[in-house]
Formats: structure tokens, sequence, C-alpha cells
């Protein structure tokens, strides 16, 4: 290589410089470790995004769609306060008025005499009476091992 050197060239040339029709490792080299730091940062950066709908998932929250829908929000606006409140819906409990609405709306139709709507959380009236059929044998059972 000595031999093809320019006369105005340095006369010692670093490692990293390659001969004319070699290949240029140093650029192989950076251009495999710059498609994996993007691949990581991207990874990265996609695995932070969706940490309050994983949050919301995890401990199976209520407003778990709202915040599903503030992450895609902020994810194609560019717009960091969607995820601020997605993260913030994540982390806190709401209240559950729902049951206690329904059990108030079923003694008021109680008390009006007229027959009460069935509870979606409790069993259908089939199961119901069912297990009641086997509630004796059940007692006695017990009684006997007593």
């Amino acid at each position: 290589m000595s031999e093809s050197l320019h006369p105005a060239a340095p006369h010692h040339l670093p490692g990293f410089i390659t001969a004319p029709g070699d290949t240029d490792i140093l650029m192989v080299v950076v251009g495999i470790f710059l498609i994996a730091a993007v691949v990581g940062v991207g990874n990265l950066y996609l695995h932070l995004h969706t940490m309050p709908e994983r949050m919301a998932h995890k401990s199976q929250k209520l407003q778990f769609e709202i915040v599903a829908v503030l992450g895609l929000l902020a994810l194609f606006t560019h717009n960091h306060l969607f995820w601020v409140i997605g993260l913030f819906l994540a982390m806190i409990d709401l209240p559950d008025f729902g049951t206690p609405l329904r059990r108030i709306a079923g003694s008021v139709e109680k008390m009006a005499g007229g027959p009460p709507e069935p509870d979606p959380t409790e069993p259908a009236p089939e199961t119901a009476g069912h297990a009641s059929t086997h509630a004796p044998a059940a007692k006695s059972e017990a009684k006997a091992h007593a």
C-alpha cells in the first residue's frame, strides 16, 4: 500500500483507512450498530409508550378502554398530554357507582311491589334452584361428620 501513496499524503495512515477495492470493515460495523440502535430505541419507546395501558390491564381497571384510546391518540398525534392523562387514569381507582345504584333501584322496586330486575352479577334462577336441592344433603353430611 505504501507504493501507491500520493506524495502529499502522510506516510503513516490510520488502521481504519482501507486500500482501494477492499471492504471497509468500520463502515459495516457502524452500519450494523446503527440498525441495532434504531431498533432498540424504537422498542424502548414503544414499551414505554404502552406502559399506562399495561398498568390498567394488569389491575383490571374499568377505564382500560379509555387509557388505550388515549395511548393511541398520543401515538398518532405526538401530543404527550394524552399519554400523561392515560398514565394518571391507569394509576387511579375510579369508584364503582353502578353496583350501589343497582341495589338501590332493586330495593325501591321491591318496596313498590314490582318484580325486581335480575342482577347481572348474581347467578341465574335455574342454577340457584339447582344448588338449593343439594343444600339439605350437604347439611346432613356436615352433621354426620360432626
